[in-house]
Formats: structure tokens, C-alpha cells, sequence
């Protein structure tokens, strides 16, 4: 979204809105997790950086409550309080969460966020249970709100795109790099829309349905949810190639050894010239990961990611604008994607 001196003041109050809003969150999904069986409590609280195993309680870091904050402009950005939401606030953390613990198991990652994944530190079984558990907990606290039953219908919509855009991830790592059946650009803005996007337009929906807003509004900020949400898994993929694992909580080069096909690569396969042949033997190879991600960067895989993260919060920001929210939380809405965009890099 447009960046420039208007929009400077709300940037720098990003830092405090995501405290604002998981301080107003907080105590209501703690109250939906104490709500689970104790054991599969526990785990939940662990995925939250709660507790450590055992039930002993932590201060382990969590995410930056990005899809909360979402889910509570939402509903500020149509007329109401933001306390109106905080179910759907809720409920998308719990989906978030679910398809993590699901995520680290299906990927064979073994940490999440500088501490051992829910799945070694309690095993597959019960990370999996844990998992099933947040899903049918996010379901019964929608249903409990005011509007439930058409935010329900918008969290299943949801929830079947989440699916589609895990299982075009899982199937593209065994698709070739190069020829008729590489993973192309298009389907990979099409995975991300689904797997990402679809839980952050979600929430800002959720939240907006919860606060009144009519279909039309709803409509729109899903859209510049889903828009936010390709170039924030773009930026998770640079981060992955990039980052530093001491912030970011994930080991680099991960997603090269498991052979994901993640945006910079792909970007940097389509660019004519010896540094796109050269990396696409690489792939083929058991070639040094750090070497990979150089080589990368040099045929342009960075370059071309971060532009089209930009290109994304660019098109978040028109759908926002036909959105219409009500002030001060179209700003605020405006301000996240640039602080998105350059966490850690």
C-alpha cells in the first residue's frame, strides 16, 4: 500500500497496534483453550509459547499476532469496537495454530520459533490430536458469536482453500525444477492465495462480519487480506533462503533441502542466462544449500520476490481502498503491509 509522509505516522505505530490488539485478545483464547482436555491443553499452550512441556509456565516467543491484529481492524474498520473482533480474532489464531502443528509435522521441520515443534516435543500423535483439537475449538467459538452462522460459512470457504494450497505445496516438491511440468510463477501466486492469503483475508472479514459490515466491505478487505497474504509468503520464503534463524525461529535452507519450490528460486529459473542454467543444475545436485542460495540471489531470485511482495500490497491497497474503512483503522490497515514486507531482511 502506498507508502509516504501520510503514512508514516501510522507505520510507526504498528509496534503498539499488534500489542493493542493481542493484549484485547489474550484472555479470551486463553479462556477457549482452558476449554480443552488438560493434556491437549498443554500442547496448545506450548504451540503458544505458553508453557514448556510439562505445564510450566514460559515466556518462549510467539508469532507477532499479525492475523488477530487482522481480524480486529476488521471490525473497527467497519464502525465498531474492536472488541466486537475478537471470536473471529480468536478463532483464526486457532486455525493459524492448527495448520502450523500440521505443517511442522508434514514437513519434518523440528522447530518452530527457536524451541522444539509441538510434534518432538510430545510426538506425532499427539501434535496431530493437538491440531484437531484448535480446528474444532475455532469452529465452536465462531458459532458462538453474534453472526455466526454467516462467519462460519466464510471460515469453511476458507478453510477448503487452506487445504488446496497445502496440498498444491506438498505435490509441487515432487515436480521437476525445469521442462513442461516445472511449478510455474502463476501456480505458485495461486498455492499462496490459498495457503496464506485466504487466512488473512479471512480475517479481516471475520472481524468486519462481526462488526456489521454489509457483504461488499467484507468482500473487499478478503481480497486485500488474500492479496497481503501471497507477499507475506514471499517474504517468508526470503526469509527462508536468507534470514537469519536467530530471528526468524526457522533453520536457512530448509526449504532448499526439502526440495520446496518457493518464489525466488522459481523467479530466478525464468530469467534467461548462464546463472538460471547453472542453478537449475544445482537443484539437480546435492550441491551446498549456501551455494544455491547464492546463486539464486545472482540470477535475480531475490530481486524479482521482493518486487512482486510489493507489487501485492500494492493491489491490497486498491482492494482496500474500495473497502472504504472507516478511520483510524484504514491507516493502520495501510501501515502493516510495509512492516510485513521488511521484518528481518
Amino acid at each position: 500500500m502506498s507508502a509516504g509522509p501520510a503514512a508514516a505516522p501510522a507505520a510507526v505505530a504498528v509496534p503498539e497496534l499488534l500489542d493493542r490488539c493481542r493484549a484485547l485478545v489474550r484472555p479470551a483464547l486463553g479462556e477457549a483453550v482452558g476449554r480443552l482436555h488438560p493434556w491437549v491443553g498443554e500442547m496448545a499452550a506450548y504451540a503458544f509459547g505458553w508453557c514448556e512441556v510439562g505445564g510450566a509456565p514460559a515466556a518462549a516467543p510467539g508469532g507477532k499476532g499479525v492475523r488477530q491484529a487482522l481480524a480486529v481492524l476488521g471490525a473497527e474498520a467497519a464502525g465498531a469496537p474492536g472488541a466486537a473482533g475478537v471470536p473471529a480474532a480468536v478463532a483464526v489464531e486457532l486455525v493459524h495454530t492448527f495448520s502450523l502443528l500440521h505443517d511442522d509435522i508434514m514437513d519434518g521441520d523440528a522447530t518452530r520459533r527457536r524451541r522444539p515443534a509441538v510434534w518432538k516435543a510430545y510426538g506425532t500423535g499427539p501434535a496431530v490430536l493437538a491440531g484437531d483439537a484448535l480446528f474444532a475449538l475455532a469452529v465452536q467459538t465462531l458459532a458462538a458469536a453474534p453472526a455466526g452462522p454467516g462467519a462460519l460459512r466464510r471460515l469453511s470457504a476458507t478453510l477448503a482453500d487452506l487445504l488446496r494450497g497445502q496440498a498444491d505445496d506438498l505435490l509441487f516438491a515432487a515436480r521437476p525444477w525445469t521442462g513442461r511440468e516445472r511449478v510455474s510463477l502463476a501456480a505458485y501466486r495461486t498455492m499462496a492465495v490459498h495457503k496464506t492469503g485466504s487466512l488473512l483475508g479471512c480475517a479481516m472479514a471475520l472481524g468486519a462480519v462481526l462488526g456489521g459490515a454489509e457483504p461488499a466491505r467484507a468482500d473487499a478487505l478478503d481480497r486485500a487480506g488474500r492479496h497481503l497474504g501471497v507477499a507475506f509468503q514471499i517474504v517468508d520464503d526470503v526469509l527462508g533462503l536468507w534470514g537469519d534463524p536467530a530471528v526468524t525461529g526457522k533453520p536457512v535452507h530448509a526449504d532448499l533441502r526439502e526440495r520446496k519450490k518457493t518464489y525466488p528460486v522459481l523467479a530466478a529459473l525464468e530469467v534467461p542466462g548462464p546463472d538460471s542454467r547453472r542453478l537449475a543444475a544445482l537443484l539437480e545436485s546435492d550441491a551446498d544449500p549456501a551455494r544455491t542460495a547464492a546463486l539464486v540471489e545472482a540470477a535475480g531470485g531475490r530481486t524479482l520476490a521482493l518486487a512482486e511482495a510489493r507489487n501485492r500490497i500494492a493491489a491490497a491497497g486498491e482492494a482496500l481502498d474500495s473497502a472504504a474503512p472507516h478511520p483510524p483503522a484504514g491507516a493502520l490497515l495501510r501501515a502493516l503491509p510495509a512492516f510485513l514486507l521488511d521484518r528481518d531482511l
